[in-house]
């Protein structure tokens, strides 16, 4: 078993059902307090999230793991299109997986820019302090070099 750090987020609907159907379906064993964020990126019109981050044991390997979340957010409603950083019923982002670095095409772990999001460390730090993020360091360090979100 590995574990495995998913970041959660939601914008559209009813978002925090979203967020909590997502993290039951992928049997997360902690969820983080959901907290409400401005959007980040480059789409700034657009309704406030609800993030947070969830913890779970896995025996999928990464790319499995990270088919099963896009397959969530397709059942939660979520359309990708062509805007990047737009809107969503539910965002489900692979952070971490155990103390893997891996780097496919479509899939970095770990997240490539969760040293950039707040909203990602603080609930990251919320669920386990101690954590070295793999080839970035302390979870605790970079939470300290996040400036400000978005």
């Amino acid at each position: 078993m590995v574990t495995a750090y998913i970041g959660l987020g939601s914008n559209l609907g009813d978002r925090e059902t979203a967020i909590r159907g997502a993290a039951a379906e992928l049997g997360a064993a902690r969820l983080s307090t959901i907290r409400e964020t401005e959007p980040w990126g480059p789409v700034a019109d657009q309704p406030l999230y609800l993030n947070a981050v969830a913890e779970l044991e896995t025996e999928l390997p990464p790319r499995t793991l990270l088919e099963r979340l896009l397959a969530v957010e397709q059942r939660h409603g979520r359309v990708r299109g062509n805007v990047r950083f737009g809107p969503r019923t539910l965002d489900l982002d692979l952070l971490l997986y155990g103390s893997q670095q891996l780097a496919e095409p479509d899939l970095t772990v770990p997240h490539p820019r969760l040293r950039e999001r707040r909203f990602v460390l603080e609930p990251l730090a919320e669920l386990a302090p101690d954590l070295h993020v793999p080839g970035l360091g302390p979870v605790h360090e970079l939470l300290l070099g996040v400036e400000s979100d978005p």
